[in-house]
């Protein structure tokens, strides 16, 4: 009974124990039901007991001193500093205490409340990093840190040329430094100072070295261009000077994908001009030998030697010229002259050129000329006597006659100008035209210019020769020209024949073709005006002097047919020419009662001629 007695209150006992267990158990744990279990602490900071509230404001407090450790950041002598938090680094306050109040209050939670309360339960600290906070702060470094890299260059300015050495770019590699900065921060080693990962490029130089020489090398000195005149005498040098050379220098960048290079040249049209205009002055034009044709013997002879010329290569001077420009030494340059052979020279021979024979002549006559007009024909038929004309070519009788004037030995003679025949140099000189014309007319050739007189002059009809046929000749605007249209060359002669009062030309070449001139075709005659008077105060009563003669006017036409070697006709052409009336003129003297004046002027029909 006692046994059992004893056992009720033991049982009893227990039973009441463990109520009190319980209800302490409880109320414990509605104690920390909002609380840190006690024994958690983070990186050895309890936080045992705490509300999250407080335990985040602890740990704040705690670490204030990481968030604003300084960091640096160097690039030589420039340095920029900056917070753990201005980089992005942070202690998250918030997940450590949020880790640190799931301790004890998870299913395992009296187990781990019994851990913490007898062993502790330690919470590691953790950091949190924010790349783009880091970012935006490089980013705002690279801004400052970077330039602009700059290639070398030339500059030519005010009579100079220098080298401008260019600038290195400098470019903050902010992904490279990113990397270096996340080990610094996140390894809490003590380290603060940062290396910025900086790529420098140097500026490019090309080909700057080797253009910049030449360049000093073209403006080192002035150029002396050096040249002989006709006979060999050294003339006085031009020279180029440096501002000049400067003004003719090109430097120019080409560009060929990454690849630049300067290439320096040299614009020298202004002085490649300048020569072509010496050119003429320091040449020599080649002289063809003239020649007599012996029908007989079929052999050429000459008349005259042909003579070798010169002729300024303006091309190759200029060649050498540019050369010579970018040569520090050698400063003095010689023009490039060349040798200009004449086309028709001693050693051709009449079957070279096919001269065989007599192919064309013309016969004028000077019956009544005065000594004068004698003198400019027998001139001016000399200038003509021995050319050859090549097949194809055309000739031109002012450009082989030469000036007409005093100096090349011509004399007054008739001319006509205007409406009146006058005193001037080189009368006669249309006989001369005359019969070369009718030479080359009756021979067959291509007549290019041929102009009329005026009026129908006496010279040129003598021998029956009739009108229609005659060639003016007024230098410079009148030529007469025609052109040897056949394959063969031709030689013109020409015979003064001062006894007979004739003049006659000869063309000796191979008969290509022969040639009938019909006779010439009047019509529309218009009877002469009647006879003028004007006073002569040299003159006295009862003197005249006729100066100008009385000539029907009229249109004329000449037919010629030309006949291939077989007797073909192949051509038929013809030559017109309108003759005004001329009226003869007198001269008396003062008081001679045949003067009277004429009311209504005196018109101009515009007919030259050297008559």
């Amino acid at each position: 009974m006692r046994l059992l007695r004893l056992g009720i209150l033991s049982f009893m006992a227990l039973s009441l124990l463990a109520l009190l267990l319980a209800a302490g158990a409880l109320a414990w744990q509605v104690a920390i039901q909002d609380r840190i279990v006690p024994g958690v602490a983070v990186a050895g900071l309890d936080l045992g007991g705490l509300t999250r509230q407080e335990a985040a404001a602890a740990l704040s407090a705690n670490h204030t001193e990481l968030e604003t450790t300084q960091y640096s950041f160097r690039d030589g002598e420039r340095v920029w500093t900056a917070t753990a938090r201005e980089l992005g680094l942070s202690v998250p306050v918030d997940e450590l205490v949020e880790r640190a109040y799931r301790v004890g209050h998870g299913e395992r939670g009296l187990r781990e409340q019994a851990d913490a309360w007898f062993t502790g339960a330690e919470i590691p600290l953790s950091l949190q990093f924010n790349p783009s906070i880091a970012r935006a702060f490089l980013r705002s470094l690279a801004a400052e840190i970077h330039i602009e890299q700059q290639d070398a260059s030339l500059e030519l300015a005010g009579g100079t040329v220098r080298k401008n050495p260019g600038r290195t770019g400098r470019v903050l590699d902010i992904e490279a430094t990113m990397t270096a900065l996340s080990q610094v921060l996140l390894s809490q080693d003590g380290q603060r100072e940062i290396a910025l990962r900086i790529h420098e490029r140097p500026p490019r130089q090309w080909n700057i070295d080797e253009a910049l020489s030449l360049i000093r090398a073209a403006l080192s000195t002035p150029l002396h261009l050096v040249g002989t005149d006709r006979d060999g005498v050294l003339l006085r040098p031009w020279i180029i000077s440096r501002e000049q050379i400067l003004a003719a220098l090109e430097v120019t960048l080409r560009i060929d994908g990454d690849d630049r290079r300067y290439e320096v040249g040299l614009d020298l049209s202004a002085l490649e001009g300048y020569l072509r205009t010496l050119s003429p002055a320091l040449s020599t034009p080649a002289v063809d030998g003239r020649f007599d044709f012996d029908p007989g013997s079929g052999r050429l002879s000459a008349l005259s030697s042909s003579s070798t010329g010169r002729k300024l290569n303006v091309e190759a001077t200029m060649q050498r010229l540019e050369a010579a420009l970018f040569d520090p030494v050698n400063r003095r340059l010689a023009m490039v002259f060349e040798p200009v052979t004449p086309r028709f020279h001693e050693g051709l021979t009449a079957a070279d050129l096919g001269i065989r024979e007599l192919v064309a002549e013309a016969t004028t006559y000077y019956w009544g000329s005065w000594p004068n007009r004698r003198s400019n024909i027998a001139l001016g038929a000399g200038k003509l006597n021995g050319i050859i004309i090549a097949p194809g070519e055309e000739f031109s009788f002012n450009d082989h006659l030469g000036d007409i004037s005093p100096e090349a030995g011509y004399l007054e003679g008739s001319v006509i100008l205007g409406g009146a025949t006058v005193t001037g140099i080189g009368g006669g000189i249309c006989q001369v035209s005359t019969t070369m014309y009718r030479a080359a007319f009756s021979g067959g050739y291509a007549i290019t210019e041929r102009n009329s007189h005026g009026y129908r002059v006496g010279y040129y009809e003598y021998a029956n020769a009739g009108p229609g046929l005659d060639a003016a000749i007024w230098q410079p605007e009148i030529d007469l020209r025609f052109q040897n249209n056949s394959p063969y060359h031709l030689l013109i002669e020409s015979s003064f024949l001062g006894a007979q009062d004739a003049l006659q030309f000869r063309i000796y070449s191979t008969r290509h073709w022969t040639t009938a001139v019909e006779s010439p075709i009047i019509r529309e005659i218009v009877p002469a005006p009647e006879e003028k008077f004007v006073e002569a105060e040299d003159l006295y009563s009862g003197q005249i002097r006729q100066i100008d003669y009385a000539a029907d006017g009229a249109d004329v036409w000449v037919y010629r047919n030309i006949y291939d070697t077989a007797g073909a006709l192949v051509k038929r052409d013809h030559t017109f020419t309108r003759y005004s009336p001329w009226q003869a003129v007198f001269e008396v003297a003062p008081g001679d009662p045949r003067l009277k004046v004429d009311e209504e002027g005196e018109g101009e029909n515009g007919a030259v001629g050297s008559n």
